[in-house]
């Protein structure tokens, strides 16, 4: 049976479109290369306001069941200046393994209706003859055939490298910020397990953050390497956490368990949330880097609107969903990603860490203020 909305990719962002599509009553068709569950680089935490979309939509519950508690964050600086900052009584995030995370929100949209396809390659856009996209193309395992399947609908949440975005044009790697991240799972290393921890150093920066089964998730955030750097990745990686003044102690005798995983460049730019038949959600729809903590938010929150905006499409209500997709996330995520912006321009610049780690020092209360807005607490 023709499906209503397409969707390419079945992580965070791909699921959660599809799940509140399928409540709807709509036929949803959901692609994705890979079976589940998958291993996905990422800090495995959600932040507050992630958590907040999560039990909007019912979530909350099945996630949490795989997940620690976090109950706030830990900053540091290349001095040695460190900084705790609790969010609010009540307020929590959780740290959950991607793998365990990404499971269970498929897991929910097909429960909900959504028809899941592993082991299918988008490949790009199908295209009438006035431009519109009206399917996609895929290819099903190695040896598979191209076929093309249709809908009235496609949203594209097929990630950084969207086949979908960069063939309409929508996409592109800027030349700045060009940063790589480097993951692995280790037997130990976190310093509490209910606060996470970004150390921000000159020139890089890496989170730790606690996992169910005394798992210590370590990600490390470097500008673009010199040629062959990266020809070592868990050499880096265990270098720069055994070498630090701060982390050093406690990842002296800790294991790589599990990784690495290497992911770069990070950055993405996108001109516009989609085009005539097709939208974009999660980090297709535009990535900066994860000094923040808050792409699991921008994903799941823009997830919700990009469903919103085809219920509406579908519905006769939206006669441009892409426009309307567009000042929607204009409105939800403008201030928090001007802020990230920012924080960007300061971690690039060792003089302006320097300068920050030097007001930390004498007012802790600033770089709490700012573990309190990544966390986005107020933003639902």
């Amino acid at each position: 049976m023709r499906p209503d909305v397409l969707i390419a990719g079945a992580g965070p962002a791909g699921s959660v479109a599809a799940l509140i599509l399928a409540r709807a009553g709509l036929r949803v068709r959901l692609l994705d290369r890979a079976d589940f569950p998958r291993r996905k680089l990422c800090g495995d935490s959600l932040n507050p306001g992630a958590l907040a979309v999560l039990r909007r939509l019912g979530l909350a519950d099945a996630v949490s069941r795989r997940a620690l508690p976090m109950r706030g964050m830990i900053v540091t600086g290349p001095g040695g200046v460190q900084v705790r900052g609790a969010y609010p009584p009540g307020v929590t995030g959780l740290a959950v393994a991607r793998s365990d995370l990404d499971a269970t929100l498929l897991q929910q949209a097909v429960e909900a209706g959504a028809a899941f396809e592993p082991g299918v390659s988008v490949g790009g856009p199908v295209l009438n003859r006035r431009g519109r996209v009206i399917g996609v193309s895929v290819r099903s395992g190695r040896g598979g055939g191209v076929r093309e399947l249709g809908a009235p609908l496609t949203i594209a949440a097929d990630g950084r490298r969207s086949a979908l975005a960069f063939a309409l044009g929508l996409a592109r790697h800027p030349a700045s910020p060009r940063r790589w991240a480097i993951g692995g799972y280790f037997d130990r290393g976190a310093s509490d397990p209910a606060f996470g921890e970004m150390h921000i150093r000159r020139g890089l920066y890496f989170g730790v953050a606690p996992l169910p089964g005394g798992l210590t998730n370590a990600c490390l955030v470097v500008p673009r390497p010199r040629r062959g750097a990266l020809a070592d990745p868990a050499g880096l990686l265990v270098s720069t956490l055994r070498n630090d003044v701060l982390a050093g102690p406690r990842f002296a005798g800790a294991r790589m368990v599990i990784g690495p995983a290497v992911l770069g460049p990070l950055a993405l730019d996108v001109r516009r949330p989609g085009v005539e038949g097709l939208m974009l959600a999660g980090d297709a729809a535009g990535f900066i880097d994860p000094m923040t903590g808050d792409g699991l938010r921008f994903a799941f929150r823009g997830a919700e609107l990009a469903a919103g905006a085809a219920l509406e499409a579908l519905g006769g209500g939206a006669h441009d969903p892409a426009r309307v997709l567009l000042a929607r996330r204009r409105r939800a995520f403008g201030s928090k990603l001007r802020v990230n912006r920012a924080l960007r321009r300061v971690v690039s610049s060792g003089p302006a860490v320097s300068a920050v780690e030097a007001a930390a020092r004498v007012y802790p209360a600033g770089i709490r203020r700012l573990i309190t807005l990544a966390a986005d607490i107020s933003a639902e």
